[in-house]
């Protein structure tokens, strides 16, 4: 017997795999593209470092509070709608994000590109689920696979090479091409799903059974959480008024968030999923998972270019090695299935470990291949926990809680990634404070060390003919180094937070119980 075709008929489900794979590959590629592009921005628009990475950060906190929503608003309205939807205000917002006038100008339109972007990544595989019948599924999410893991590897060399050559706002407007082609294109080519059409009418039927209170108090704990995370360093933590106010809003969210969310018949989020040991777990190992994978994408081009005189398209190659690691090691963990997830997962924490750490021999004479050899470690260690997270994670969950399920594991990576570039850069800021006042103490006319040093260089500068006053430059000079040495060890320390992140999650995936195989784990995003 012929097996039944998809939702959509008679409609190429192939066409439809690329189309939703073109479109979701302009959404992650967004997750990367800006991160070398983070010094251009930072001139631009004459901000520091620090406020640059808000960039990073907003993008990330948006795109995880639509993800809690994402599920209800497609099956109300229908997923060709809303993934239509989600494409157009991606669209528009990123032509915004590329003509901002300022850096609020730009996080207000980072905020729309990440609320557009996350209803777009849950959606296109519930399409995908549609277009295809159940034996072909497979064929369709690898091909949707490709463009997801592919886009993190391009973004940070295309968005050096469009910084280098063009300007940082090409970074956003790149999409806009992209994204007006893939609308018209996804408009009419994929039909409306007739089987969805009569779920609508008996959801709406029922009315508009959605927790908005449940999403109110989750959008105030994540973005005052993140508000305190990006500008504690900058407003002086807690002798800030400013800051002590979004922590009690985020503190009192969450208070009230979780009795409500408790006694909801459908909550919007099921805390007593986080509350078991295998899920919750899991949950927590995706948040350092992001943080790890996140942060170090923003911070080593950050690195390269501040203190290692990179090029953006420099600094994004160096990330590059790494990412065609990981798309080889997908394939080689996506065998590994009778291995348990537990094993699997802290022999990736413990290689990440191992990158951390390996970048504490950085001096500053080290060169390209120092760090895109960290990456690829970071490379091959990433996809055994990434993988083997979403088998373990379903383990005892029921199907009908399944997409509940995969929505929280891709909030955790999203948030943690926003999580993980706040306390770098934090732990930067502080640590090169600290160094640059230990160095100092040690500069002095009584230090035999600098005073030789003070010398050489006022008669090397002598030897060149310089003119002018020959002392104040040449101390000029050793303050510089002070700096640039301050800064190096500022970074090392922020290796070291990184890494014990990734220490924590070996013990937690020893933690995770035997998985049976015959549970058969539903596949997330």
């Amino acid at each position: 017997m012929a097996e039944p075709a998809g939702e959509y008929g008679s409609a190429n489900p192939w066409l439809i795999a690329v189309l939703v794979s073109v479109a979701t590959f302009m959404e992650v590629l967004d997750t990367t593209i800006a991160n070398v592009a983070l010094r251009y921005i930072s001139g631009g628009l004459a901000v520091s470092s620090d406020e640059a990475s808000w960039v990073v950060t907003t993008y990330l906190v948006a795109n995880s509070i639509v993800l809690c929503a994402s599920g209800w608003i497609a099956t109300m309205f229908g997923r060709k709608n809303f993934f239509l939807v989600c494409i157009a205000l991606f669209t528009v917002s990123s032509l915004l994000c590329g003509f901002a006038w300022n850096l609020d100008a730009l996080l207000f339109f980072r905020l729309m590109q990440g609320l557009a972007g996350g209803g777009m990544t849950p959606v296109a595989q519930s399409i995908l689920a549609a277009a295809f019948p159940p034996s072909k599924r497979g064929q369709g999410f690898a091909l949707y696979g490709i463009a997801v893991v592919v886009a993190p590897v391009v973004g940070p060399t295309l968005g050096g090479w469009l910084s280098d050559n063009l300007s940082w706002h090409w970074c956003f407007l790149i999409n806009v091409p992209v994204g007006i082609v893939s609308l018209v294109l996804i408009y009419f080519i994929i039909p409306s799903s007739e089987q969805q059409k009569k779920e609508w009418a008996k959801l709406w039927a029922n009315g508009l059974n959605f927790d908005f209170v449940g999403f109110a108090l989750v959008a105030a704990f994540l973005g005052s959480l993140e508000v305190v995370l990006d500008r504690g360093q900058v407003e002086d933590w807690f002798s800030s008024s400013f800051i002590v106010t979004f922590a009690i809003i985020s503190v009192v969210a969450l208070l009230a968030f979780v009795p409500w969310e408790l006694t909801r018949k459908q909550p919007l989020i099921d805390i007593k999923m986080l509350a078991g040991r295998q899920f919750g777990t899991c949950f927590v190992i995706m948040l350092a998972t992001g943080a790890l994978l996140i942060a170090t994408t923003q911070i080593v081009p950050q690195l390269l270019q501040e203190d290692f005189g990179y090029t953006a398209t420099l600094a994004g190659l160096v990330i590059s090695p790494g990412g065609l690691v990981t798309m080889a090691m997908m394939l080689v963990v996506g065998r590994l299935g009778a291995v348990q997830p537990r094993w699997l997962i802290a022999l990736g924490a413990s290689i990440c470990v191992g990158a951390m750490f390996d970048l504490m021999r950085m001096s500053p004479d080290a060169d390209y291949w120092f760090f895109a050899l960290s990456r690829i470690y970071l490379g091959i260690g990433l996809p055994l926990i990434f993988i083997p997270i979403t088998t373990a994670s379903y383990d005892g969950i029921p199907p009908n809680k399944t997409d509940q399920a995969s929505a929280m594991i891709n909030l955790a990576r999203n948030f943690g990634g926003s999580i993980g570039v706040s306390v770098s850069q934090t732990v930067l800021a502080q640590r090169l404070q600290f160094h640059n006042s230990r160095l100092v103490e040690h500069i002095g006319a009584w230090n035999p060390y600098y005073h030789d040093t003070l010398n050489n260089i006022q008669n090397y500068l002598k030897s060149q003919n310089a003119t002018g006053n020959v002392s104040g430059t040449a101390t000029a000079i050793i303050g510089q180094m002070v700096q640039g040495q301050a800064s190096i060890m500022a970074y090392l320390d922020v290796f070291v937070a990184l890494g014990v992140i990734a220490g924590l999650m070996v013990p937690l995936a020893l933690s995770l119980r035997t998985v049976k195989r015959s549970d058969k784990p539903a596949m997330g995003h």
